[in-house]
């Protein structure tokens, strides 16, 4: 990915359509003055879905970025990227790692400049799981994530990647 997640517009509420990074963090922030005593989580999760469009196989990739209010609701927006390229299932895997990866090194920063890291657990979640073609890989992926400093979340924890980003993909 050669530009900036940041620097891309195309990031969607749910609930106020099209949104900027800035707006994403007032509204994380917002969230969690609603309730500051509440236990909240922080999560970065990527799916794709692999489609095939005029013969041609094309791939969205979709980012979401969720602030989670245990047992009281949560926000999320969401990111789409669309390549012409269909990858082997292994790359697949790698790619919505990494762009969670640089997703995170890019918000988290932006994010703990307005609110404390106190305030919030951090997890990216990761689209693989002990059943399924996946199973071989959640070593490496998730080695890649701690290797980065961040908490990682495989199925079935990984809600993040594998509901709310699957949702829009």
């Amino acid at each position: 990915m050669a530009d900036s997640i940041l620097s891309k517009n195309g990031f969607v509420s749910p609930s106020r359509g099209s949104v900027t990074i800035g707006q994403i963090i007032d509204e994380v922030s917002g969230f969690i003055d609603e309730d500051p005593k509440s236990l909240y989580r922080l999560v970065i999760g990527t799916d794709s879905q692999v489609k095939r469009v005029n013969g041609v196989n094309e791939i969205d990739y979709v980012t979401a970025l969720i602030i989670h209010r245990s047992g009281k609701g949560a926000r999320y927006f969401w990111k789409k990227e669309k390549l012409s390229k269909a990858p082997v299932l292994r790359e697949k895997i790698y790619s919505e790692t990494v762009r969670s990866l640089e997703f995170a090194h890019e918000i988290v920063p932006e994010i703990r400049k307005v609110i404390p890291e106190k305030k919030y657990d951090f997890e990216i979640h990761i689209d693989v799981g002990p059943n399924g073609s996946t199973r071989d890989m959640i070593k490496e992926v998730v080695g890649m994530v701690v290797g980065n400093g961040f908490t990682a979340k495989t199925k079935p924890e990984s809600w993040g990647a594998s509901s709310v980003a699957d949702k829009h993909t």
